[in-house]
């Protein structure tokens, strides 16, 4: 577990090559992704659809491949892979 960004109410900023870098440094061959959605909302928004596919292309670039993207709240969690999303 690699804390990335803490952001705000309304959003926050994730930089791929920071998530790579540590990817890389571990070693991986995969990740897997989570935020949470404080207003319990798990509906994705446009940002992380955006945010899945970009760091989805570029894992296949660096052969580290995104294995799920998860939106966590008090209410439950929204799994991309688990809505054939990935």
């Amino acid at each position: 577990i690699y804390p990335l960004s803490k952001g705000g109410v309304s959003g926050t900023v994730v930089d791929a090559k920071l998530v790579f870098s540590v990817a890389l440094k571990c070693n991986a061959s995969s990740i897997v992704i989570a935020h949470n959605h404080p207003s319990g909302n798990l509906k994705p928004s446009e940002a992380d659809l955006r945010l899945t596919k970009k760091l989805k292309e570029a894992g296949n670039y660096l052969d580290v491949k995104v294995l799920d993207h998860i939106i966590l709240s008090r209410e439950g969690y929204y799994s991309f892979a688990d809505e054939s999303q990935m």
